[in-house]
């Protein structure tokens, strides 16, 4: 099994920042379009942004702005900067490696609290 290992979730108060960082294996991260997902208590899991070989991205139009996707291919680890964070971006963050529909990984999930 695939492991993307995630770090750098935690709790922040409104307005703050926090960085995640995955870490995948160089086969999957050379092969791979990297990106966040997230998903908030009750709701379906969403795209946040994704990182393509050329270092193009695209993020969920309503993040752009705040959250800026990253990687370092020297680490095979993708980051995902959040600022200005707010109450509803809480959820659970995601890493993904995609290549196909039926052939992509996740990781195990990293939480983010947004409260005062």
């Amino acid at each position: 099994q695939v492991q993307l290992v995630e770090s750098g979730g935690g709790s922040v108060q409104p307005g703050g920042s926090l960085r995640l960082s995955c870490l995948a294996p160089e086969t999957i991260f050379s092969t791979s379009v990297m990106g966040w997902h997230r998903q908030a208590p009750g709701k379906q899991r969403e795209l946040v942004a994704q990182i393509f070989s050329n270092d193009g991205a695209v993020y969920a139009k309503s993040l752009k702005g705040r959250f800026t996707i990253s990687r370092d291919i020297a680490k095979n680890t993708i980051y995902l900067q959040m600022n200005s964070l707010k109450p509803e971006d809480t959820a659970i963050y995601y890493c993904n490696a995609f290549r196909t529909k039926l052939a992509q990984d996740w990781g195990q999930g990293t939480q983010v609290t947004v409260s005062s």
